[in-house]
């Protein structure tokens, strides 16, 4: 009736020929994923948070409901008072 040789041959031995291919796909996901996770720490950090609030970010992992801990964040971080804009002038210590 239908013969695998007619789709390529035995697809056990494509789907083997197709591992390397996802491995590096997956490889190159996690690489660009972590280079986001750096960037949000050192946007954080640069605004006086602490950096280790970038790690929320990683709650896209969880399926379904992923996607909203890092849209709450961006939006607490749109609308916080940054630290670093703090401009305190007054002296910490009475003048002598």
């Amino acid at each position: 009736m239908n013969s695998y040789d007619t789709y390529g041959g035995d697809p056990a031995a494509m789907m083997a020929a197709m591992g390397p291919f996802f491995a590096v796909i997956a490889i190159i996901g996690l690489a660009m994923f972590a280079f986001y996770i750096f960037l949000w720490w050192k946007i954080f950090s640069k605004a006086g948070f602490s950096g280790a609030l970038s790690l929320i970010n990683l709650a896209v992992l969880i399926p379904l409901i992923g996607w909203i801990a890092p849209l709450i964040l961006l939006i607490w971080f749109a609308f916080a008072r940054w630290p670093a804009l703090n401009t305190n002038t007054q002296p910490t210590h009475p003048p002598v």
